[in-house]
């Protein structure tokens, strides 16, 4: 299969892109928000095996963090840079998968330029409205014992922490994330690849990115990215795991708002899909893709 690499230029910076298949173009943002799309390496590849896969690092994050200010960084901006990604690439059209915060881009993204989208895939979806981000954040208190809200207390009140140490980070991810996959063996798979392009410096610059996007999004009591897509006519998937730490009703009050969606839960999966089936997910889109 071909992979090509190469920048986008956008202003005071340039995003990298990873460009794998041919076919139906789907555009894949990744998580986080300060995250990169290195965690959906491989797997994310039996999909573009099928199809053409588009990846790349939002703005400030992994490799495209060169030249960034976190004040460079909003939803606006994010949506202006997947715009600059489309025409980069040339597509007319397209399919777009959004993953855990991708997912919000990408339904923030559908509401506003529906013409340019043939499919829209919401994977383990964040929330999309003030409310249900309190019944995620209230599930998670719940998943979460004592001694787990005190060690990850702990890990954020050290001077590693603070300077972004590649090491702390990984010891506090392997708490936070504890109850969002299936299985031990997948968090261990998962954690290397978190912060595989981040320097301590860039760690820093992802997180001061994500409050800023998080001021935007989830801590807005008037956060809903769910209304403006109840005409919306793309046709629509909607994929979560049954061991997701992001409660199921979130993913079905997203697929119930959105017209033309399907809620598809996927068995013996938690919150990273792609890397836990990837086939059922590449099966799943496929299909949405073929109509």
């Amino acid at each position: 299969m071909d992979v090509r690499t190469g920048y986008v230029p956008v202003p005071s910076a340039r995003l990298f892109l990873r460009d794998a298949g041919s076919g139906t173009p789907v555009v894949v943002l990744h998580g986080g928000p300060d995250f990169d799309h290195s965690y959906l390496v491989p797997e994310i590849d039996v999909l573009a095996a099928r199809v053409r896969v588009v990846c790349y690092d939002q703005r400030g994050r992994g490799r495209s963090a060169e030249g960034v200010q976190p004040d460079d960084v909003s939803l606006e901006s994010e949506l202006e840079d997947l715009e600059r990604v489309r025409t980069h690439l040339g597509l007319e059209s397209f399919a777009l998968l959004g993953h855990s915060w991708g997912a919000v881009l990408a339904a923030a993204y559908a509401a506003r330029h529906a013409r340019h989208l043939t499919r829209l895939v919401l994977v383990n979806a964040a929330p999309t409205t003030h409310d249900d981000t309190v019944l995620f954040g209230q599930h998670v208190a719940g998943l979460r014992t004592a001694t787990e809200r005190e060690d990850l207390q702990a890990i954020t009140a050290t001077d590693e922490f603070r300077r972004g140490d590649l090491a702390t980070e990984l010891a506090f991810y392997r708490i936070h994330f504890r109850h969002a996959v299936s299985a031990p063996d997948q968090l261990e798979r998962l954690l290397p690849r978190l912060r595989r392009h981040f320097t301590p410096e860039t760690v820093l610059l992802a997180r001061a990115v994500e409050e800023r996007l998080s001021g935007d999004t989830w801590a807005s009591p008037d956060y809903d990215l769910l209304s403006p897509l109840q005409n919306l006519a793309v046709p629509t998937l909607v994929l979560h795991g049954e061991d997701d730490h992001i409660p199921q009703a979130v993913a079905t009050h997203t697929a119930d708002a959105i017209p033309r969606a399907r809620l598809v839960v996927l068995p013996e999966c938690g919150h990273f899909a792609v890397l836990e089936q990837p086939e059922a997910v590449a099966r799943e889109v496929t299909a949405l893709l073929a109509g």
